[in-house]
């Protein structure tokens, strides 16, 4: 497999499981059941997956009482962002897609 093939589904997958993340740890909040720990959905976040969370967030309105989730979440993704504007067009190191 190619490898940006690879980095596509990882990212998807990645973003697909932040996303569920929000929305079950909102379905358990109403029903008083057993919660994901916050950290879990912030490593969920930085690992790839804080456009996901950030759309969970907004679709089943979770966390967004919390400023660390309201804040944090879009600064991580600007974070990575960033760091794939910078990898892409500004460093030395240079990609090959083939």
């Amino acid at each position: 497999m190619d490898v940006i093939i690879i980095l596509l589904l990882y990212i998807g997958i990645v973003n697909l499981a932040g996303f569920a993340a929000m929305g079950i740890d909102k379905r358990r909040a109403r029903r008083n059941a057993w919660r994901i720990p916050e950290s879990t959905l912030f490593f969920l976040a930085l690992i790839g997956g804080s456009a996901g969370c950030i759309l969970g967030m907004r679709l089943f309105h979770h966390k967004t009482r919390h400023w660390y989730f309201v804040w944090g979440m879009p600064a991580i993704l600007l974070l990575q962002i960033a760091l794939i504007v910078y990898l892409l067009f500004i460093s030395p190191l240079t990609f090959a897609i083939l």
